[in-house]
Parts: C-alpha cells; structure tokens; sequence
C-alpha cells in the first residue's frame, strides 16, 4: 500500500502517527489495516501535535510573569514528556553506538543496549543546551510555536524519505517490520514537512 487514497484512511494514517511518535492516546482502532510505511506521510501531524501543546505551555508560562529561560524549559519538558523522549532516547543510541563501537555489529549491540554510556549522555545533554538556548532567545507564543511547528513537523516530514531511501539497519529492526515506503508516501510527508519550515521563515521566527 502507500499513501492515503479516501478520507478514511487520511484519518487513519494521522491516528498511527499520533500513536506511534506520541503518549497521546486515542479509542481503539486498528487503524484501517494500515501499517506504519503507510503512515509515515502523517508524521508532521504527530509534530503538529507537539508543537500546538509545547506553545500552549510556554503561553501559559509567558502569561503567568516568568522568565523566558524557565519558560523555554517548562516548554521543552513539555514536548519531551509528549513524546516520551522518542527521539532523546534514539540520540543517546546513536551517540554511544557510533562513537563507541568500531564494527558494524558493535556500533548495533551498543544501540540496543538500553544503558546509556558517556557518548550518549553528552549528546543528550548539548541538544538540550541547544534547545533550550534557541527557545530562550524567541520572543512571545507565536514564535515559540513556528519554531516548534518547523522543528517538529519539519523534522518528521522526512522520516519517509529516510525509509524509502536507506535500507534498515537490522532484518528485525522497527524500520524493516514497518515495510517499504513508497515514493509518493515519502514525497508527501516531505512536502508537509516543508510547508511547516516555510511557515517559520514567513512568520518571521528567523
């Protein structure tokens, strides 16, 4: 299969997104048979999601008197918490796998490995020094939300892309269980992904 072709399955292909890069939960649903290749155009939605509630965060913060630097941390949190440090988790992997392993299977062994090493914690620690840093220095909810909208959406906009192009790491991985990518289904979630960082430079975040 590949990218939505009725209403339905738009919906369903949102809900898988939601479900699978968020904590957010939604009724039962099998989503239409769909599988995640079939989704992953959806992921900018998932972002959409982050975002819309990284903002609210910071709005709430910004309205109550505090500070930009505690503000910007609450809203950080805020997506990580959303997301169940997803992505914080995957960095660490790579970190340590990467920069600790000299073979192939070495560098995957220190990726499953759920520990995480110095590598990874350093990783972890200068992207959310960065983060922090670049939310700090933005002024208001509106630019708060077109930098997260960019970040998050943008980002995820190219998940697609990366499966249809890269051959997964591991025959056993997520990657390899969620099937093949379609070009159109990656073309799609590209182009969403883009209109997310064009909404950042038209809005004037930048």
């Amino acid at each position: 299969m590949s990218g939505p072709s009725a209403p339905r399955q738009l919906l369903d292909d949102i809900g898988l997104s939601l479900v699978f890069f968020t904590r957010l939960r939604l009724p039962s649903s099998d989503f239409g048979g769909r599988s995640l290749a079939d989704a992953i155009w959806a992921a900018p939605f998932a972002g959409l999601a982050v975002a819309i509630i990284g903002a609210l965060v910071y709005a709430i913060a910004y309205s109550l008197g505090l500070a930009s630097g505690p503000a910007a941390a609450l809203t950080l949190a805020a997506t990580m918490l959303v997301t169940g440090c997803l992505h914080e988790d995957g960095l660490s992997d790579i970190a340590d796998g990467f920069w600790g392993g000299r073979t192939r299977d070495r560098k995957l062994e220190i990726m499953r490995d759920s520990r995480i090493g110095a590598y990874g914690a350093a990783a972890l620690g200068l992207s959310l020094l960065i983060r922090w840093s670049a939310l700090s220095e933005l002024a208001g909810p509106g630019h708060i939300f077109l930098a997260l909208l960019a970040a998050h959406a943008g980002s995820r906009g190219l998940f697609g892309a990366f499966m249809h192009l890269l051959p997964p790491a591991r025959s056993d991985g997520l990657s390899a269980s969620a099937g093949f990518v379609a070009s159109q289904t990656a073309a799609i979630g590209a182009a969403l992904g883009a209109v997310a960082l064009l909404a950042l430079g038209l809005g004037g975040a930048i």
